[in-house]
Parts: structure tokens; sequence; C-alpha cells
């Protein structure tokens, strides 16, 4: 893994076969300004419950991971299975909040970002929402994640002539890792993060849960009853958690 790792509380845990970094949002958010700032690309990646389930079986996406320059934990189910191994993995930090907050910081920090994925126009509307939230915010362009193969060369140019810091892609999981990892050597930006639904939650085209199910840590539920074609994913948890405790048991790291 090329993580940051000379920070202890940065120090890579394993949750089933993929690292992640015991991060606060400041932590990630400090990382991607200096990645913006290096000359190399950094794949950041926001990790699952399902992605590492997913993981488990998919060499091509656990290789993804374990070479991502930063992954931050993006459930409470990641949270919970690294927090056994080490107690100073306490902060979530969601695609949802990474972005936003890069949102913010970009008025200040001069970086930009480009959004990529999700249904026609959600991308747009969730780029001209974080304009008017954030007045100053650099936000070089959106487009929306239902092209064709024939059409990428052409998407990709387009990102190219927006010259972006940092492009997030919303593809699910792993679609956009995969796709990140396969055209991130055609793409002039520093960083790139795959951000899940995170499109949807920023336009408002989809509701983010109640702060009642955020303390609680039941955003997920919120989302099934919301979006019952979800509960595929929701139902690799039990999995997850099985999988955790067992690997525990055999000692493994």
């Amino acid at each position: 893994m090329t993580a940051i790792t000379s920070d202890a509380h940065m120090q890579p845990v394993k949750v089933l076969d993929i690292p992640v970094n015991c991060s606060s949002m400041d932590d990630a958010l400090a990382a991607i300004a200096s990645f913006v700032a290096s000359d190399a690309k950094h794949h950041v990646i926001t990790a699952d419950s399902s992605m590492a389930v997913m993981g488990r079986t998919d060499s091509e996406l656990r290789r993804i991971v374990e070479d991502a320059s930063l992954v931050t934990p993006d459930s409470v189910g990641i949270l919970w299975a690294a927090h056994r191994k080490d107690p100073a993995m306490v902060a979530r930090v969601s695609g949802v909040e990474l972005v936003e907050e890069l949102c913010k910081h970009s008025v200040t920090e001069g970086y930009s970002l480009y959004f990529l994925g999700a249904a026609p126009g959600v991308a747009q509307l969730a780029c001209e929402r974080m304009a008017d939230r954030y007045a100053g915010a650099h936000i070089a362009g959106a487009q929306h994640g239902y092209f064709q193969e024939p059409e990428v060369a052409a998407v990709i140019d387009e990102i190219n002539a927006a010259r972006p810091d940092i492009l997030c892609v919303a593809m699910g999981i792993p679609r956009q890792e995969k796709w990140i990892a396969s055209h991130k050597h055609l793409i002039n930006a520093s960083v790139f993060i795959g951000v899940g639904g995170t499109f949807d939650v920023l336009s408002g085209s989809v509701k983010r849960a109640p702060h009642l199910f955020q303390r609680l840590k039941l955003e997920w539920l919120w989302r099934v009853m919301g979006n019952p074609k979800k509960i595929g994913k929701v139902m690799l948890l039990p999995r997850f958690v099985w999988m955790v405790i067992t690997s525990n048991s055999r000692g493994a790291r």
C-alpha cells in the first residue's frame, strides 16, 4: 500500500484484506492537499463494508485498494472492525462529507474539482448547489456517468480541458475504483476519488438521513427505506461481521 504512514494515527489497519487509514476528516483533507501539491497521481478510496467483502473474492479490486494513497473508513462496519484492532480508529470519513469539505476548502486552498458520474443532470446539479453553498468554490465541471465505451475518449478530453486537480467519480463500487485505475494515466488530475452516491445527496436528489439516524449510526437503514433496491448491498453487512469475527478468531491481521 502506498498510503501515507509518517504519522502514527495514519498507519493503515487491515480490515479483512483491505488496508484502512486511521484518519480523521482533517487528516484526510491535509493528505489530499499534499497530494494536489505533488507531481504524482493519487487514488483516494472511501471504503465501506461491501468493498471489504468484495475484496475477498475480487483480486483486482483488492489490488487497487492496496495500491491506493489513502483509504478512509466510510461505514460504521469498517469503523467497528478497525477499532477492534486499533482503538485510535474512531472517525468516519464518508464520501459525501469528504467531497463537501473539499468544495468548501477549495475556496481557500485554490484547488479545483470535477464531478463525474451519476444519472444525467445529477452531477451538474450537485456542482451548482456546492457553488451556491460555498461562494468561490472551484468546481471545474460535471459530466454524468451514463456514457458508453466509445465515448470515453471524448469524456476524458472534456475533463482534461477543464484541468481539475481532483476528479470525483460516482459510479458505485467496484466500477468507480476500476474505472479510475484504468484511466487515471490519461487524465491530467492529481487526485482521484470514488464517491458512490455522493452526487445524489449533494444535488438534493436523495435526502441524507435525519440527524437522529446519523447519531444512531443508522444511515444505512434510512437509505434502504428510501431505496429498497439497496437491500442487496445491505445484506452483505451480516456476512461482513461474520467474516471479521472469524478472521480475528484465527488471528488474522
